[in-house]
């Protein structure tokens, strides 16, 4: 019976999604991985992971996780249901000096079960002018941590529009998630150096592309 209320919610929640966004999908000419990998994505809204899960073809959403707050999604038995039982997130603890697990150790052992991590490098929703915050370094660790992972960067384009802070009700307009081909670090490549070229393929594939330095 769960599994059923389960795959019924999911459903509903595909079916809400592209009837609000009418998204559509960009894909890149050498397509998308079939093995794990981690899709990572800017962040404007509270909907960037359902939206990227939506576009995402079913034999790969039903291993894509979203990677995501455990506070939020662990405050009452209706977020736990979604969180956990519908989307299968990643839970990570905020607060670092109440945190059981190390997250790139929870991100590692997902990939190594088979999933897919829907990621965003900037690490909170970026409600400023710039076009993308400046990336946290978790992502730089997860790739040490299992260098041969397929990197993919997403766009999500106009979602911060349909739901703007403070709003509840989405307002309906079309969006588009731009999918790039896949990275991967490379040997020995610095931190800062593999963050700054991974949020510059980001940004390429935004809406009159910038440069990394924006």
């Amino acid at each position: 019976m769960q599994a059923l209320l389960t795959k019924a919610v999911a459903a509903v929640i595909v079916l809400f999604a592209r009837a609000v966004t009418a998204v559509r999908a960009a894909w890149p000419e050498d397509g998308l991985p079939s093995r794990p990998c981690v899709y990572f994505a800017n962040h404007s809204s509270h909907g960037d992971f359902v939206l990227i899960w939506t576009v995402l073809p079913p034999r790969l959403r039903h291993r894509a996780r979203p990677v995501a707050g455990e506070e939020y999604w662990l405050k009452s038995r209706l977020n736990r249901f979604i969180g956990c039982d519908v989307f299968k997130a990643v839970l990570i603890g905020r607060d670092r000096d109440k945190r059981t697990q190390d997250p790139v150790t929870q991100m590692a052992s997902a990939i190594d079960a088979g999933s897919s991590l829907i990621l965003f490098p900037e690490g909170t929703r970026n409600l400023s002018d710039a076009r993308l915050l400046p990336f946290k370094s978790g992502i730089f660790h997860l790739a040490t941590a299992r260098p041969d992972i397929d990197l993919v960067p997403v766009w999500i384009s106009n979602l911060n529009r349909v739901m703007p802070k403070g709003e509840i009700v989405p307002i309906p307009l079309i969006c588009t998630v731009t999918f790039g081909s896949a990275l991967q670090l490379t040997p020995g490549e610095d931190k800062d150096v593999f963050l700054e070229r991974m949020r510059a393929a980001l940004l390429a594939l935004s809406p009159n592309p910038v440069g990394g330095g924006e």
